[in-house]
């Protein structure tokens, strides 16, 4: 949200005070985090003793809840309105880090992470990180922001403004300016659509169901990278709203409503060390199955289909060598109108457990659509509303809407008899042979409401998704141990990577939503998201052979694979005969790859750094890399650049060092750009200068004994020697040592 009119003025209808100097510096042993600095800060100079009267302040308070991190808090108001923090299970228990406040000033030492205070005027608070300033909050940005009725800012509707859920607009907000250096990029805050880069930008934080092609996102995350070596988190999982050098241009700004702000700095120096403390505090993902690796297959939404239909597809798929590992019904696995009942629609479904059985036989998962809506037509609806498990008015009545299911009401899952009694529901599915749970929606999270808790319904609005989507993945955790849970989820917050997968929502089946689908993925992966997913072909529409078959080869060189459309089949042979070959040749090479691809799971489960990765994240010192949005790496040792033209036409940047085409065996060198022309059954496909790649020899399914068989696949250009661990889904690990200067072109 802009508040300024240019470099000197406010908006009409806008007043702003800022914290002017540091008034008093002194330690203190009650923050949140055990020892601090608290710093009074006037919001004007205190020239004399009687300036001190009727002049407001603003208290910051400086903290460590774990090495390289720092709290800082913000307050005009402490006893006035705060959406509260996230959940972090990383923070240590007594804080980290030691504390100093003298006359020259206040600082914090925490691992490579600094924050200097200094006294008096003007305001200066700096972050270093290895001794380096690379960030610091400077004159006017810290500031206390008061709107009038009419203040004309630029903070437009944020939200879905049809289905009733866009941001209010409060009249009191705190902001933060942090300083951007010369060269300075950021990345992150979500899943984002638009540029990777997000300098210039307005985002704001406020999850909403609005597709691929718009700027809003499912997973809005209050969380930036910054190319300098740092990341900040701002701690509010209500609205926050950025203004990334698109007002104070030298500055990222962040802003919230209400009388507090707290975010937290964490320390680097690269990148990968960023992800890696911002995951341990927030959340780690778990490894996810191997099983879950292959290929799904769905209904797609509004289709026809019943078990002929769904046995007809995988037969067909068996017959053409093409493996499917999981099948997905979609929503009318149940039966219109009554979304979500947790029943098979008996007219289309007779014999729900023979059906599982017999797709068990045929060696499959089978997962299932649901969301955290029950429409008035289930049988289910009057039972939540009499025992008070649905969200309420603020009258008391049941919340209901038309949107979507007709007076459908929103599980309340800060109540937790109604998580227990969602769960129980869960839990008989899954005893019938359900393996998974497509957690979609819970973007649409409305404000006029009570919950059971008493939360504040804009604090609830992004964090609801945290609490849906983990009641599902306890009872899955629950029921099938941990490492053999894993969920398709649409909406996410910050900690939400602990609940994997994730997918990108609704695109449209063109190669434009392609292109966005993959800056989506990126920016998510910059978000502290380890794995990923998207609907292969789009899902708005149906895709031209073309577009199916680029996004195909896309779609299976990442972490998770998914065929799912809206209103048509996604099975190959409804394209061409070419797109048959195309998912062949795809789903091959992943099973192939497929040691390689679970050791780097287990290795983001252990660090938070995720297996797609942007280009910047694995190649910080090449400044050629920053803005790149049409290509990633796959682990750290695969460069992939997807065709996003019919006729094959592809140009993308190799970093410098030899490069070899794993589909060709050519190598060619780096540190330039390439154009290629590649047809449908192929892409640039490049492992890097020293890269070794542990080769399975199954083809055919995901989860198999890595070892059995096992290729080491060494590349030129590396030197001296390396250890390879390959851990099969059993568990067993083996480590091999690699002499990489033994290999020649």
């Amino acid at each position: 949200m802009k508040f300024t009119d240019g470099f000197w003025q406010l908006r009409p209808g806008v007043t702003a005070l800022y914290a002017q100097e540091a008034y008093d510096i002194w330690p203190t042993d009650s923050t949140a985090d055990g020892p601090g600095i608290v710093v009074t800060a006037p919001t004007s100079v205190i020239a004399k003793r009687g300036d001190t009267l009727n002049r407001p302040v603003l208290t910051t308070t400086l903290s460590s809840p774990m090495e390289g991190v720092v709290r800082v808090r913000i307050a005009h108001h402490e006893g006035g309105s705060w959406h509260g923090g996230f959940d972090l299970p990383g923070a240590a228990e007594g804080g980290a880090g030691t504390i100093a406040a003298t006359e020259d000033g206040g600082v914090l030492e925490t691992g490579p992470l600094t924050a200097r205070i200094a006294p008096g005027a003007p305001w200066d608070l700096s972050f270093e990180v290895e001794g380096s300033r690379v960030t610091g909050s400077g004159h006017k940005a810290q500031g206390y922001i008061q709107l009038t009725d009419d203040a004309q800012v630029d903070s437009g509707i944020v939200g879905n403004a049809r289905a009733g859920t866009a941001a209010p607009r409060p009249h009191a907000f705190v902001h933060e300016q942090l300083d951007l250096g010369v060269g300075e990029l950021v990345y992150g805050l979500g899943e984002r659509f638009g540029p990777l880069v997000k300098n210039g930008q307005s985002v704001e934080i406020w999850n909403a169901d609005g597709g691929t092609s718009s700027e809003q996102a499912y997973k809005s995350i209050p969380f930036h990278l910054s190319n300098r070596g740092y990341g900040v988190l701002v701690n509010d999982p209500g609205h926050v709203s950025y203004e990334i050098g698109s007002e104070a241009v030298e500055r990222v700004q962040f802003s919230v409503p209400g009388e507090v702000l707290e975010y937290f700095v964490i320390a680097g120096p690269t990148s990968k060390d960023v992800l890696s403390r911002y995951t341990a505090l927030t959340g780690r993902p778990p490894v996810v199955p191997a099983w879950s690796y292959g290929l799904w297959l769905s209904t797609s939404f509004t289709t026809d289909y019943d078990e002929e239909t769904v046995t007809s597809f995988i037969d067909e798929m068996a017959a053409r060598e093409l493996p499917v590992s999981v099948f997905h019904f979609d929503c009318f696995w149940m039966r219109e109108f009554n979304w979500c009942d947790f029943e098979w629609d008996p007219r289309t479904f007779p014999d729900p457990d023979g059906m599982l059985a017999r797709l068990h036989e045929k060696d499959l998962r089978v997962c299932v659509w649901i969301n955290p809506y029950i429409g008035q037509r289930s049988p289910l609806f009057r039972e939540a509303a009499d025992q008070g498990f649905l969200v309420t008015r603020p009258d008391g009545s049941v919340w209901q809407w038309d949107l979507w299911q007709a007076g459908m009401g929103l599980v309340d899952f800060t109540n937790p008899d109604a998580t227990a009694w969602y769960q129980g529901h869960l839990r008989r599915l899954i005893a019938q042979g359900v393996d998974c749970f497509k957690t979609d929606f819970g973007e649409r999270i409305p404000l006029e409401v009570d919950y059971f808790d008493g939360s504040d319904p804009s604090r609830m609005h992004n964090l609801y998704t945290q609490l849906y989507n983990k009641a599902v993945h306890d009872v899955l955790v629950e029921t099938r141990g941990e490492g053999d849970a894993v969920l398709f989820a649409r909406s996410a917050t910050a900690g939400g990577q602990s609940m994997p997968v994730h997918w990108g929502g609704d695109s449209t089946s063109t190669f434009a939503s392609m292109a966005e689908t993959l800056r989506g993925g990126l920016s998510l992966a910059l978000s502290g998201f380890a794995f990923w997913s998207h609907d292969i072909g789009g899902f708005e529409g149906t895709p031209d052979a073309a577009v199916y078959k680029r996004w195909t080869a896309f779609g299976l060189l990442g972490s998770h694979s998914r065929f799912h459309g809206s209103q048509s089949y996604r099975v190959p042979w409804m394209f061409d005969e070419e797109a048959v070959e195309v998912t062949r040749v795809f789903t091959h090479l992943k099973m192939r790859l497929m040691p390689y691809l679970y050791r780097v799971g287990l290795d983001a489960a252990a660090s938070g750094v995720p297996l797609l990765r942007p280009m910047p994240l694995e190649f910080p010192d090449d400044p050629a890399v920053a803005y790149l949005d049409r290509q990633y790496m796959l682990g750290s040792e695969l460069l992939v650049a997807p065709v996003f033209t019919e006729t094959g036409e592809v140009e993308f940047y190799l970093p410098d060092g030899p490069w070899t085409s794993l589909l060709t065996g050519e190598t060619i060198e780096g540190g330039r750009w390439v154009r290629e022309t590649h047809g449908f059954d192929s892409l640039p496909l490049y492992a890097r200068a020293g890269a070794v790649i542990p080769w399975g020899v199954r083809s055919d399914r995901p989860d198999y004994d890595y070892l059995d068989g096992l290729t080491i696949r060494v590349f030129p250009g590396g030197a001296g020697t390396r250890d390879i661990v390959v851990t099969t889904p059993e568990g067993v690990s083996e480590t091999f040592s690699v002499d990489l200067s033994e290999v020649t072109k």
